[in-house]
């Protein structure tokens, strides 16, 4: 379990365990097409190496050459793998630029993702620090019931952002009802202004409501350009705009997130806020990270 108070850690920071996707984004441009590595799960995962968290990154990813891609990726920024089979290869996502913001269409693989709770599997989440899930199935109810099952002690331990991706949700509802059930037990959960229309057509303050009345005890909830809000259950607040860095804005892929890793850095290297200023500088932080990564093409997370 970490420890509650905000100081300073003078040893390495403890391993994070991730939960979730791994891909190839195809990226179509007027006259160009560049592929490489991504998902939300992976760039949360690669993040928090980028920032010097130990991490390990649990997947669905083929023995194929995207695979291979993938492995090489994660290998070259030192995050751990353990791959979960994948029977219909590795995910690939295609994605086109509609006002600057991506529009994805994912392979059968990706609709198909699963995720199996091994030996392995499970010792790794018992060892972490954290356990950030990102991009889960939750509309399948048999691998969140897995996953429940596979973390102890969630409300100390669990990160939880839903991530929906429209083309790979199969059953909305129960999305939600999975999702929520497990939120109610977390440590910190990430959603976005995208998450609220997509699975519950409401605005993101709405929704931020919503999971601290369902027992949730701290929502960080991001609306893009508008900014970021840290909100907790027993009513505190804090939010904090979206950095101003010298720069265009080139891509705004890969910003949430770049916010949830910078954000679980902060808690695993200094452990969890205990008062409103010690949540404002996480937010702070998180922001800058997010506009720096805002000003390169692709997800990969930068630092100011």
């Amino acid at each position: 379990m970490l420890d509650q108070t905000h100081t300073a850690s003078t040893s390495a920071p403890a391993r994070v365990v991730v939960v979730g996707d791994a891909l190839i984004d195809e990226l179509r441009g007027s006259e160009t097409t560049r592929q490489f590595p991504g998902g939300a799960a992976l760039n949360v995962a690669v993040g928090l190496a980028v920032l010097g968290v130990p991490t390990t990154l649990i997947a669905m990813l083929g023995d194929d050459a995207d695979g291979a891609v993938i492995r090489s990726f994660l290998a070259d920024h030192n995050v751990e793998l353990l791959a979960t089979p994948a029977p219909r290869g590795s995910s690939r996502a295609v994605s086109d630029r509609a006002d600057g913001e991506p529009r994805y269409y994912f392979n059968d693989a990706a609709k198909a993702r699963r995720i199996e709770f091994g030996l392995a599997e499970r010792a790794a989440l018992a060892a972490a620090a954290l356990i950030v899930v990102s991009c889960f199935p939750f509309d399948d109810t048999v691998q969140t019931e897995a996953l429940a099952a596979s973390v102890a002690d969630p409300e100390h331990r669990l990160v939880i952002d839903p991530n929906p991706r429209a083309g790979m949700l199969h059953d909305g509802p129960r999305f939600v009802r999975n999702f929520e059930a497990l939120a109610a037990r977390s440590l910190l959960t990430k959603v976005g202004d995208e998450d609220a229309e997509m699975l519950y057509d409401t605005s993101l303050a709405d929704l931020t409501v919503r999971l601290l009345d369902g027992g949730t005890s701290t929502v960080l909830a991001t609306a893009g350009r508008n900014g970021a809000l840290i909100a907790q259950r027993d009513g505190r607040k804090v939010s904090e705009p979206i950095a101003e860095l010298p720069g265009a804005v080139i891509d705004t892929m890969g910003a949430g997130d770049a916010t949830l890793a910078a954000s679980v850095a902060t808690i695993v290297t200094r452990g969890v806020p205990e008062d409103a200023g010690a949540w404002q500088e996480l937010l702070a932080d998180a922001m800058r990270t997010a506009a720096a990564t805002c000003r390169h093409e692709g997800a990969l997370l930068r630092r100011p």
